[in-house]
């Protein structure tokens, strides 16, 4: 398969900068996995379209504020994305621009006493950094000085913080947000447990690599980036459970699938944790997932060709023609989608 069989044109005025006014009142599009069928509807009636005896699984990892200024001693200024934590005061960090830094040298991180020290250029291209002048910290010191690291596609959001985080997010370890989750509230979720569908939790740290564009002319050439994640053996028997009697499990994410088939084993699901680099495109058997909610995501992209792999390319695509014409919003503060 080549990389722009997943293109498609997008109007620049549908890439939405804010949220919703009410997280449940985003736009929902529900596509027929088999038949492709459309139906247009609103995210907080999505519990019409399930069943009791589903379950929802959702990602409740939490997006830490990564973005940090940091000034050189010339006065020029860098940009950190804090990637991973490898010790306790010392992260890999992705720096923009890379070029600039120089091992050893001080840089002073903004809106803070800290000092940031390059350490070491990785084979990426991101940069190891230790930072030091925190009195107890230093994560704690990090995140008070950082902001939050909006996609580059969002220019001008008004949102609060908080509208970039789910309503369950309480695992600190992201660069982005699971969008799939962000239009959930409290009541809607209460509500969906009221009629017998399940709702449980996974962890999958989203990494700077949910950014990056598919550069190889073909799928198959693509290298998918390594996350962290977690399936409880608890999940992971609800899982099974809800498979073995005849529900469904509704993956809320792209992130909550590669996991969720990550830690599936012959016929039922396994207590993962570890690094998963699963990538899903057509031609992929599911086993652990029977449907998905999910956001509309950018032509040319990972997360276009797992919904893909779903749904079948076809499908997909002129569900999306369809919501082009009907004005949905698109990506991380945009609209929903249910794929059952």
């Amino acid at each position: 398969m080549r990389t722009t069989d997943f293109d498609y044109e997008l109007p620049p005025e549908l890439i939405a900068q804010d949220p919703a006014e009410e997280r449940s009142h985003s736009r929902l599009l529900v596509l027929g996995r088999q038949s492709g069928a459309i139906e247009h509807s609103r995210f907080d009636r999505v519990g019409h379209y399930l069943r009791p005896g589903d379950l929802l699984v959702a990602n409740r990892t939490r997006v830490i504020p990564a973005r940090l200024r940091v000034r050189r001693a010339s006065g020029g200024q860098v940009e950190l994305l804090l990637l991973r934590a490898v010790a306790e005061d010392t992260w890999e960090t992705m720096a923009r621009p890379a070029r600039k830094l120089r091992p050893a040298e001080r840089l002073q991180v903004e809106g803070s006493s800290l000092v940031a020290v390059p350490v070491e250029r990785l084979q990426e291209g991101n940069w190891l950094v230790r930072f030091e002048g925190a009195a107890s910290d230093t994560q704690r010191a990090l995140f008070a000085a950082g902001r939050m690291p909006l996609p580059p596609y969002i220019r001008r959001s008004r949102a609060p913080d908080s509208r970039y985080q789910t309503v369950y997010a309480d695992r600190n370890g992201s660069v982005a947000a699971p969008t799939a989750g962000l239009h959930f509230t409290p009541d809607l979720l209460d509500s969906l447990r009221d009629r017998g569908i399940g709702v449980v939790l996974v962890t999958l740290h989203v990494g700077a690599g949910t950014f990056k564009p598919v550069t190889a002319e073909t799928v198959e050439a693509h290298r998918m980036h390594a996350e962290w994640g977690e399936v409880t053996p608890s999940t992971a028997d609800a899982v099974t459970r809800t498979r073995k009697n005849g529900g469904r499990v509704i993956a809320v994410g792209t992130t909550t699938t590669r996991l969720l088939e990550s830690a599936w084993d012959a016929d039922h699901a396994v207590g993962f944790t570890g690094e998963t680099d699963r990538f899903i495109y057509p031609g992929y058997q599911f086993c652990a997932i029977d449907g998905l909610i999910t956001n509309f995501h950018l032509p040319r992209s990972t997360l276009l060709m797992l919904v893909s792999a779903l749904a079948g390319r076809e499908n997909v695509l002129h569900a999306y023609r369809e919501a082009v014409r009907e004005r949905y919003r698109f990506y991380s503060f945009g609209d929903a989608m249910l794929i059952v």
